[in-house]
Formats: C-alpha cells, sequence, structure tokens
C-alpha cells in the first residue's frame, strides 16, 4: 500500500523507513535539505540503523516538499510533527499536527490519520468534534534518541489508540514490519493511548529523578552512589533501567511531556502529588550541580558536549543548558566544547573547536557523560555518571 509520513523527524523517519521496505512511502517535511539528504540516502538524524538500512536496502521510499505528492492514493497518514510544550499556555503546542490534519481534509483524500506526536489527554476527542472528522486516531512512539529504528523492529509493545477495523489493519501493518518474535498489540480508545503516552514518560522521568536524589544525597554524605545503586537495583522489582545518575533528564520528550501530564491533571483539579514533584525534582536537580560547581570557584567552566547521552545529536531541553544559565548568573566564564556545533557563539558562550584547547582554558569541565577522550585530563573533570551508559 501507499503511505504518508508528515514530519521526518526520528519518529517519523524510522517509521517511514520501516514501512518503506514493503510499502510505497513518500515522507513530508517543510525542510528542502532533510528532503535533499532522505532522497540522496543521507540520514539527516542520527541513528545507526536508519544509515544501515539506507546503505543496504532496496527502500521504497521518497521525501517530498508537496503535500499533494504525499497524500495522492495514501491509505494512512502517519502524523509526526513536533508538539513543543508551550510555557505561555501551559499545554503542547499542536499546531503543527493540526497543519497536517488541514493538508489532508483540503486533498479531499479518503484516508486513515494516524498520529503519532505527542497530544494531550483528550486531544482527539476534541479534534475529531472540531473538524467533524472520524478518520483519525492516535499511537504512540515509545524509541529512544539515536535508536528509534531499532526499537521499532524490537518494540516493547505496539499500541493502538482505536479498535476499527481500520485501526486493527494499522497495528497488523507495524507488527508485520518489525523483527521480534510475539509483539504484543493492545488496542484501545485514543484517549487512554494518549494516557498510556504520558505516564509512561513520566514514570521515566520520575525513576530519573530519584536515581539523581539519591546520588545528591551519596555525593553530599561522601558515600559511593555506584555501589548503593548496583545494591539496590539487583532487587528485581527495581532492575537496573534508568539509574544512571545525570545532570538531570531533558531531550524532546520527558521534559514536555511531565509538564504536559501535569496540565491535565491541573485543568481538572485532580489530586495529584507526584507529577509536580517529578517536575520539581529536575530543577533542584541543575540547582544542585550548578551550586557544586560554583562551590569550587572556578573562572572558567568547560562544557563537554550539550548533547544529553551517546551517540544522539540532540540538545533539547538538556539539564546542562539551565546549569550554564545559572553559572553565568554568577559571572563564571563558561566555555563549550561541542563537535555537532558550526556556531561561534551558543547561548553568549564561546564554543571551542580545538580538544586541546578547550582543555587548558577550562578550570573544571562539567560532563553529563564520560567519554574516552577525557581521561587523561579526569583531574579536572565534574561528572555524575558512575556506571559510563546512558
Amino acid at each position: 500500500m501507499k503511505i504518508a509520513v508528515a514530519g521526518m523527524g526520528y519518529v517519523g523517519l524510522s517509521l517511514a523507513t520501516l514501512l518503506s521496505e514493503n510499502n510505497e512511502v513518500v515522507a513530508v517535511d517543510i525542510d528542502s535539505k532533510r528532503v535533499e539528504k532522505v532522497n540522496q540516502r543521507i540520514s539527516p538524524i542520527e541513528d545507526k540503523k536508519i544509515e544501515e538500512y539506507f546503505a543496504t536496502r532496496d527502500l521504497n521510499l521518497k521525501a517530498s516538499l508537496d503535500y499533494n505528492e504525499a497524500l495522492n492514493g495514501a491509505e494512512y497518514v502517519i502524523i509526526c510533527t513536533p508538539t513543543n510544550y508551550d510555557v505561555e499556555t501551559g499545554m503542547f503546542d499542536t499546531s503543527s499536527v493540526e497543519a497536517v490534519i488541514d493538508e489532508v481534509l483540503k486533498s479531499g483524500v479518503e484516508t486513515t490519520m494516524v498520529i503519532k506526536s505527542t497530544i494531550p489527554v483528550g486531544y482527539i476527542e476534541s479534534i475529531r468534534k472540531e473538524k467533524g472528522i472520524n478518520n483519525i486516531f492516535f499511537s504512540p512512539e515509545f524509541l529512544r534518541e539515536g535508536k528509534a529504528l531499532e526499537d521499532n523492529l524490537y518494540p516493547s509493545r505496539i499500541v493502538v489508540g482505536d479498535e476499527s477495523e481500520v485501526a486493527i489493519r494499522f497495528g497488523k501493518l507495524l507488527k508485520d514490519a518489525t523483527l521480534k518474535e510475539d509483539v504484543e498489540v493492545i488496542f484501545m480508545q485514543s484517549t487512554e493511548a494518549e494516557a498510556v503516552k504520558l505516564f509512561a514518560n513520566t514514570y521515566l522521568a520520575m525513576r530519573v529523578s530519584f536515581f539523581n536524589e539519591l546520588d545528591t544525597f551519596a555525593e553530599v554524605k561522601k558515600l559511593d552512589a555506584k555501589k548503593i545503586i548496583e545494591a539496590i537495583c539487583l532487587d528485581p522489582r527495581i532492575g537496573k533501567n534508568y539509574n544512571n545518575p545525570s545532570f538531570g533528564y531533558g531531550g524532546y520528550c520527558l521534559p514536555k511531556d511531565t509538564k504536559q501530564l501535569r496540565q491535565n491533571y491541573e485543568e481538572k483539579k485532580i489530586p495529584q502529588k507526584m507529577i509536580e514533584a517529578t517536575v520539581q525534582a529536575n530543577d533542584i536537580r541543575k540547582r544542585h550541580i550548578a551550586k557544586s560547581i560554583i562551590d569550587k570557584q572556578p573562572e572558567c567552566v568547560g562544557i563537554y558536549r550539550l548533547t544529553m547521552k551517546r551517540h544522539s545529536d540532540n540538545f533539547r531541553e538538556s539539564a546542562i543548558q539551565e546549569i550554564i544559565r545559572i553559572l553565568k548568573t554568577e559571572s563564571i566564564d563558561v566555555i563549550i566544547y561541542e563537535p555537532s556545533l558550526e556556531d561561534e557563539m551558543f547561548n553568549e558562550c564561546k564554543v571551542i573547536k580545538d580538544f586541546d584547547e578547550f582543555v587548558r582554558k577550562s578550570d573544571v569541565i562539567l560532563a553529563n557523560r564520560l567519554a574516552t577522550e577525557l581521561e587523561p585530563v579526569m583531574n579536572k573533570v565534574y561528572s555524575r555518571d558512575v556506571f559510563r551508559a546512558d
């Protein structure tokens, strides 16, 4: 069948790649450079599996700027455009999703829209009423940055927010494209699927915050955080995932999803404390990290990478950016080493391209995640990365 994918971020591009082995896929995006790269089989995002598929697989995949080309004859339109959290409204900005919906309605194409963008709880219900449509549902994604295609090939589960025949066919479409045996496909109402997405990410954020607060305790008390965490996580009820301390959670999903879920509670006046505490805990952790550096009284602090984790080119909402802001309010000079940045300045901080120069100028080096090239200068490095993992 023909499938249209709107948006070529890590969600859209991984899905387009996944489905184009056995279907005709046209991916549409507003970024002409991204479109050009995909058509040249150059991945515009850092994802080794996508790069491998682009190099070795015969994919029926075309990228385009033209919605008409993408929509014409498409049985499904998968919407993967960004929905950032708007601090002024306290809600996701879903305008990019609605722009795609309007394009589909304007085209007159008979198709089914499947939203993969993260949306507020109740969004599908409200958009169906607002637009007078029923051919739309939500299906959450559960992907890691840098491993999006791998997570689509070996999914933990597939959740489809509808129980109609066309939704069941979509679930089968995703399942048939996987390489994992016995993938569980779960069908439910879209409002329930929207809740699954936000609660799953909020739990992960809560877990990150828990181990960060454990690490804060260990650091202040001069205890070995690694030994404490290892002993705790041997309990199978707790497990070893998401247990490596960091400067705070960030990236595409966790900051905005926790705030959106908090807003969903607040607008209906639903009692809660843990959701609010998870959001606050992340701010507290960043302030603690900043204070730990300020107490060292450095003249110049070097930031080793803005990215959240290894094998990622994303530093959206990275915790280090708030730490930089706090350091600068204390009149501490901050320089940045970030190979993925072409600019000479970032947030009024000088970007140093040469690693040796960066080390030489830094009194303290902040590294959210350690790397081999830092090993010779560990006497300058401040990090809470105890497991050298993400």
